[in-house]
């Protein structure tokens, strides 16, 4: 077996990380950024704090802020063509999971405008030209968008959200900066987290996992499994483990693939329009409870980060449970959703919805194989 691992070739972390962005700039050779980022956070002055940064390194930019939650095809075209008359030769994807997945798109289409379609690139994309240089800055502590090589839009045609798989999108460089994430309101915190947690989770029992995957999938459970719920009440030093976190587990399932949460979460997002991370806390444990028999002894390991005292000693079926049970406490104890009810689905839409999640290119990677009509069951028992 060959495992592949792609990662950032740069990335700094730490308070005041984003004050390293212009030696990066200058020792790549760049000229002009182009910012790509959301109404929000022009308004409420995070994007100052990185025109601030480039504006004393005399680097001009161009902001391009018109994206959308669960950015849709149309995103990335408009972006395109305002990147194409700015004049800048590298990108800057400021925010969550939505600005730097339309800035990877921006950045795809412009150097292989042959997909300009933008819908020709789900999946395993062919393209041939490495993307517009990106820097990924993220201020949320969930996607982990700044290095991963996968992006997700939204087809608003067809009510679906689609995953683009590519290597030629990830950052060049990645700027980990927790001063940018602090200022999540609680539901963001608690929903990006959810995802973060949701992310490692997956990668530790998708079967292409290995040892390394594991390693940072693992480290990324015991950190938010310590972080998470004091960070969401606004403790900083649990807020800035939680930035690295994300980025950690990142590094693993970008490389290892995710499962049927993901595959049922984009439905979620794509034709009732409920936030990612929030679609993720709900399935989360019922999707640990569906595969927990195609899990190995891996549920010890995730119940010993969350403190079950017999993790390594009880029956194995009895300490799989108390692992679900672990991460279904959590998301009580945050205050997410637990049906799908809560976040508008009725009876008819779940048919489509299992249709799209059996489609759906995480799918395939959980580790208990599930037919469309598996997924509409548990679609339905959560309603």
């Amino acid at each position: 077996m060959v495992y592949r691992m792609i990662f950032n070739q740069t990335a700094y972390f730490g308070r005041g990380a984003i004050n390293e962005i212009p030696k990066e700039v200058k020792s790549r050779g760049f000229h002009k950024a182009f910012i790509v980022t959301d109404p929000v956070l022009v308004k409420n002055g995070t994007a100052k704090k990185v025109t601030d940064v480039l504006d004393a390194a005399g680097i001009p930019y161009v902001i391009y802020d018109d994206v959308q939650p669960n950015p849709p095809v149309e995103n990335i075209q408009h972006g395109v063509e305002e990147f194409n008359k700015s004049g800048a030769d590298f990108l800057i994807g400021l925010g969550g999971g939505s600005p730097q997945d339309t800035c990877k798109g921006i950045g795809i289409v412009a150097a292989n405008p042959e997909f300009s379609d933008v819908l020709s690139l789900e999946g395993v994309a062919d393209t041939k030209h490495p993307s517009v240089p990106i820097f990924g800055v993220p201020t949320t502590a969930g996607t982990a968008s700044e290095t991963t090589i996968n992006y997700v839009i939204t087809d608003t045609a067809n009510k679906r959200k689609f995953v683009a798989v590519d290597p030629h999108d990830i950052p060049v460089a990645a700027f980990v900066d927790p001063d940018l994430t602090d200022g999540m309101p609680r539901g963001l915190k608690v929903a990006t987290g959810l995802d973060a947690l949701t992310h490692a989770i997956e990668s530790v029992i998708t079967p292409g996992a290995w040892s390394l995957s594991d390693a940072l999938s693992m480290q990324t459970i015991r950190m938010i499994a310590h972080n998470l719920a004091k960070s969401v009440e606004g403790d900083k030093e649990a807020g800035e483990q939680m930035a690295y976190a994300s980025y950690i587990t990142g590094m693993s399932y970008s490389n290892v693939g995710l499962g049927l949460v993901h595959g049922m979460a984009h439905p979620l997002g794509g034709r009732l329009g409920v936030a990612h991370g929030v679609a993720n806390g709900i399935l989360l444990a019922p999707v640990m409870a569906y595969n927990k028999d195609y899990s190995g002894e891996k549920y010890r390991d995730i119940a010993d980060a969350f403190g079950v005292e017999d993790a390594y000693t009880g029956d194995l079926e009895h300490v799989r449970d108390e692992a679900v049970e672990a991460i279904a406490q959590l998301t009580r104890d945050l205050g997410n959703p637990t049906t799908i009810s809560e976040v508008g689905a009725t009876e008819d839409d779940l048919d489509a919805l299992a249709a799209d999640a059996a489609a759906d290119v995480c799918t395939p990677g959980n580790p208990r194989p599930a037919t469309k009509e598996d997924i509409l069951e548990l679609y339905r028992s959560l309603m």
